[in-house]
C-alpha cells in the first residue's frame, strides 16, 4: 500500500492578526502623512509620520517573528512536496497581486496622460469647459504648472535614472548567477554574488535618495506639484520601497546561504526572493520607459 503524501499542518499562530493589525496602521498612517505633507498648516501637528512608522516597524516584527518559525520548521524536515507546490502558489499569487497592485499606479498615469490632460485642452469638442477652467491649459506633459501657478522641471531620463537603470539590470544578471550557482552547489561563488546583489540594490536605493533630494531642492518637483508630481512620486516611491523591502530579503538570503541553510534540492526560499526581485526590476523598467523617458 503507497503511504499517503504527508503535508505539515502548522499550530495555530497569533502572527497573521498581528501582520493584518501592522498593515492597517502603516496603510492608516501612509494616507494621513501624506495629506498632511501637503497642508502646511495640518503638517504642524502631524501625527501621521508616527503612525506610519509604528506601522513599519510592527511590519518587521510580524515579518522576523513568522518567518523564523517558518525557517526553523525547513530546517527540521517538517516541509515535503506538497507544502513545497503551495509555497510556490502563494508567492505566484503574491507577485500577481503586487501586478494589479502597480498597474492601478500606471493606470492612474495613463489616464491622465491619455484622457484627462487632452480633455483639459480642448479635446473632443470640450471647449466650455477648457475656456472656463483654464484658458491657458497646453496639452504638454509633463505639466510644469500646477493649477496653483506652481512651477516644476521634469527629472532628466539619462542621468541618475539611467545609471539606476543599469544597476538594476546588472542586479537582475548577479542574482541569476547566484542562483546558478545554488543549483550547482558552488558554495563560494553563491555568497559572492548575492553579496553583489545587495550592494547593488542598496547603491540604486541611495541614489534615489539623491535624486528625490535634488528634485524637492533644485527642480521644485513634490509629491503636491499636481498630477506630474503625485504621479511620479507614487510610482517611483512604492518602486523604492519595494526595492528596500527586495534588498532586505536578499540579505537575509546571504546570511542563510553562509550558514549553509540552502542545497541544490531544497532552496525555494531563495528561488522566492529571485522572483521578486526580477519583478522590481521589470517594474522598474517600465517606470524608466513611461515616467522619465516619454
Amino acid at each position: 500500500m503507497n503511504e499517503a503524501p504527508r503535508y505539515y499542518v502548522p499550530h495555530s499562530s497569533p502572527w497573521p492578526i498581528i501582520g493584518s493589525i501592522a498593515l492597517f496602521v502603516t496603510a492608516y498612517g501612509a494616507v494621513t502623512f501624506i495629506h498632511q505633507s501637503t497642508d502646511t498648516v495640518a503638517a504642524e501637528g502631524s501625527f501621521g509620520q508616527p503612525i506610519f512608522f509604528t506601522g513599519l516597524a510592527l511590519i518587521a516584527f510580524m515579518m522576523f517573528g513568522w518567518f523564523g518559525i517558518v525557517i526553523r520548521e525547513s530546517l527540521d524536515g517538517m516541509t515535503s512536496g506538497l507544502l513545497d507546490r503551495s509555497y510556490r502558489m502563494s508567492m505566484a499569487w503574491f507577485i500577481l497581486s503586487e501586478v494589479m497592485f502597480f498597474g492601478a499606479f500606471f493606470g492612474a498615469l495613463f489616464y491622465a496622460r491619455i484622457i484627462s490632460v487632452p480633455w483639459l485642452a480642448g479635446a473632443g469638442n470640450n471647449l466650455e469647459t477648457h475656456v472656463l477652467l483654464w484658458p491657458d491649459f497646453a496639452d504638454t506633459w509633463p505639466l510644469f504648472m500646477t493649477p496653483g501657478g506652481g512651477i516644476t522641471e521634469a527629472m532628466e531620463a539619462w542621468g541618475l535614472p539611467f545609471i539606476n537603470t543599469v544597476i538594476l539590470v546588472t542586479s537582475s544578471v548577479t542574482v541569476t548567477f547566484a542562483h546558478w550557482a545554488l543549483k550547482k552547489n558552488q558554495r563560494v561563488l553563491l555568497p559572492i554574488w548575492l553579496a553583489i546583489t545587495v550592494a547593488l540594490g542598496s547603491s540604486f536605493l541611495i541614489l534615489q535618495v539623491i535624486e528625490y533630494q535634488e528634485a524637492y531642492t533644485e527642480l521644485g518637483l513634490t509629491l503636491g506639484s499636481g498630477i506630474y508630481g503625485s504621479t511620479f512620486f507614487m510610482l517611483t516611491g512604492f518602486h523604492g520601497a519595494h526595492v528596500t523591502m527586495g534588498t532586505i530579503m536578499l540579505t537575509v538570503m546571504l546570511l542563510r546561504s553562509l550558514r549553509g541553510h540552502f542545497s541544490a534540492e531544497n532552496h525555494f526560499a531563495f528561488e522566492a526572493v529571485s522572483w521578486y526581485w526580477h519583478f522590481v526590476d521589470v517594474v522598474w523598467l517600465f517606470l524608466f520607459t513611461f515616467v522619465y523617458w516619454f
